[in-house]
């Protein structure tokens, strides 16, 4: 699926403030059951300020945040790579703790192991 742009979801979600429905950006993010939700509650206010909040909000943030957050592929772990992280993160905050590494080796090795996973 081709990577959202920032401003047409900015656009989309100011002509739900306006226009007599909202959630086209809902839609275009691909939430379409939020989109929903925002159509058939049209006939109030709500969708019309949170169109107005969600549309403020995409304006002001930083572009990679807002393609971090509305990627198209959502990244699904494997339940036993993050129990195995779980397990050496715990290892190794007991090594700190026990005063065997220091807070520097500690950090730069936790960094390590949480860049193999994503």
């Amino acid at each position: 699926m081709a990577q959202r742009n920032r401003w047409t979801a900015v656009g989309l979600a100011w002509l739900g403030v306006v226009a007599p429905v909202s959630g086209f950006h809902k839609f275009y993010l691909g939430q379409p059951g939020w989109g929903t939700i925002y159509l058939l509650l049209s006939w109030t206010p709500i969708p019309r300020v949170a169109c107005a909040i969600e549309g403020f909000f995409w304006m002001t943030r930083p572009s990679d945040a807002f393609a971090l957050a509305n990627s198209a592929e959502k990244v699904s772990a494997d339940p036993t790579q993050i129990n195995a992280l779980g397990v050496a993160l715990r290892e190794l905050d007991a090594l700190r703790q026990e005063g065997l590494i220091s807070e520097l080796e500690f950090e730069q090795k936790r960094r390590q192991l949480l860049e193999q996973v994503s």
